[in-house]
């Protein structure tokens, strides 16, 4: 369960979020708006990447101000950009890298990262050289390295955004098979047909939370 309890952001003067209350307990669930809408923000408060200015966050019952080491444990996060997530050389490095602190040996880090890469479409990629990869497979890369840790969350911002409309199905097939609840800011609204929930948001604002159709209809409406 997410719960965000009268959550709102400033930035200086500016408001970024405002009044939102929401109780995320469902599979799958997007956050959708135009640039500055305050969706990615609202995102990032699940792990605790932004903190509130006021209201409360609580993944599980636990605050990331608070407690946000344990938060992090629970949440993965997957970002716009792959680059910015992939540290070394090789594909089996980078995620081996992400199970560091896991206690596990170096071998066995090893082997577990081969199985995540085989289980999400990289089977054999290993030791490819990480940078080297397609824009779809250095995305599907950052996943792995965040699913490599097992996390109950999977937050994903704008996760298909530089990939092509074959690597956008890909990477979107590959959420569905997922036991993670995610949490998914997009703007790819086609992809949003078969998620429990689409949460609307729109100058820091929630605006619409519904089913994927009717939230979608109606975010297609404000945006005209």
């Amino acid at each position: 369960m997410i719960e965000f309890d009268g959550v709102g952001h400033r930035f200086g003067e500016r408001v970024v979020l405002a009044e939102v209350h929401l109780a995320l307990s469902e599979q799958r669930v997007a956050f959708v708006g135009a640039n500055g809408s305050g969706k990615s923000t609202l995102a990032r408060m699940i792990n605790g990447l932004v903190l509130p200015t006021e209201g409360r966050v609580r993944v599980d019952g636990l605050d990331p101000v608070a407690q946000g080491r344990a938060v992090r444990r629970r949440v993965g996060f997957v970002f716009t950009n792959p680059d910015s997530q992939i540290v070394m050389p090789t594909a089996g490095e980078d995620v081996a890298f992400s199970l560091r602190r896991s206690g596990l040996g170096r071998a066995d880090r090893a082997r577990r990262a081969a199985e995540v890469l085989a289980e999400h479409g990289l089977a054999g990629y290993a030791d490819h050289p990480a940078h080297q990869l397609s824009g779809g497979q250095k995305q599907l890369l950052a996943l792995c390295g965040m699913l490599a840790l097992d996390p109950d969350v999977l937050v994903c911002d704008e996760p298909t955004t530089l990939l092509d409309l074959r690597n956008k199905r890909r990477f979107a097939e590959v959420l569905t098979r997922l036991r993670q609840q995610v949490v998914l800011v997009t703007h790819d609204l086609d992809l949003l047909d078969d998620f429990d929930r689409v949460v609307v948001l729109d100058e820091g604002r929630v605006v619409a939370d519904d089913e994927p159709r009717a939230a979608v209809q109606y975010y297609r409406k404000l945006v005209e």
